[in-house]
């Protein structure tokens, strides 16, 4: 009985594991109950279950991107406001759009464009001298403290969800390398899998080593019908 267990999916070697534990914990088969190496292989299983569908980050870059799109579009609507009011002479307190703009100009009229981090700098000092009580003064003339307050709360959303994903990618580095946790798996049923072969002329273990044999044979079609699509690679790709 032999299977290459590194050429499994994930998905396979999980399945495989777990059909073997059930088996061999079945009560069917006295030679390998409370066997210590089943035990082994469900502690190896367990920890292989927590991680192997987990992806390496913390699935939150979209979260982000949404979030930053929200407070850029809320940046540049209020500029643009000041920037086409102070255009127009005979509007009242058309200076005061002017000096706001100004402000703008100040810390940068494409801050948008920086990286996240950039731009969030440059956001919390524009904000912060926006509520001056001068600027507030002139933000409340121009009626347009909603458009403040907009862009004030989407710049204070995306710190939050920012805030989140890097928490989550923090914890999530932590855990133990999910391809240790995968070739662990491997090394503890590749060994039981040797036993029971083994084994297998030896009186008791032949029905266990003829059923475990056909969940290592469905286990191998499995893998040649999808054609290895992960060739074992180590568990969990994805990147935000």
């Amino acid at each position: 009985m032999k299977i290459a267990l590194t050429m499994l999916s994930t998905k396979d070697l999980a399945t495989l594991a777990q059909r073997i534990i059930s088996n061999s914990q079945s009560g069917k088969y006295p030679v390998i109950t409370n066997h210590p190496l089943v035990a082994s292989l469900q502690t190896s299983y367990t920890e292989y279950d927590k991680v192997y569908t987990k992806q390496v980050f913390s699935g939150k870059g979209k979260d982000v991107a949404v979030a930053d799109r929200e407070r850029d579009l809320a940046y540049s609507n209020f500029k643009a406001f000041l920037y086409g009011y102070r255009q127009l002479p005979s509007a009242p307190n058309v200076q005061l759009a002017e000096d706001l703009y100004g402000i703008f100009k100040n810390f940068g009229l494409d801050i948008d464009r920086l990286s996240y981090s950039s731009q969030t700098a440059q956001m919390k000092k524009l904000i912060e001298t926006l509520e001056l009580p001068e600027n507030q003064q002139k933000i409340t003339a121009l009626s347009i403290n909603a458009a403040f307050a907009e862009m004030k709360t989407k710049q204070e959303d995306f710190e939050a969800i920012f805030a989140q994903q890097a928490e989550a990618n923090a914890d999530l580095r932590q855990m133990t390398s999910a391809s240790a946790i995968r070739k662990d798996l491997e090394k503890v049923l590749k060994s039981y899998i040797n036993l029971i072969t083994a084994m297998k002329d030896v009186q008791g273990w032949e029905l266990l080593y003829s059923d475990i044999n056909e969940l290592v044979k469905a286990a191998k079609n499995s893998s040649v019908a999808k054609g290895s699509q992960d060739n074992g690679t180590p568990i969990a790709k994805t990147v935000d």
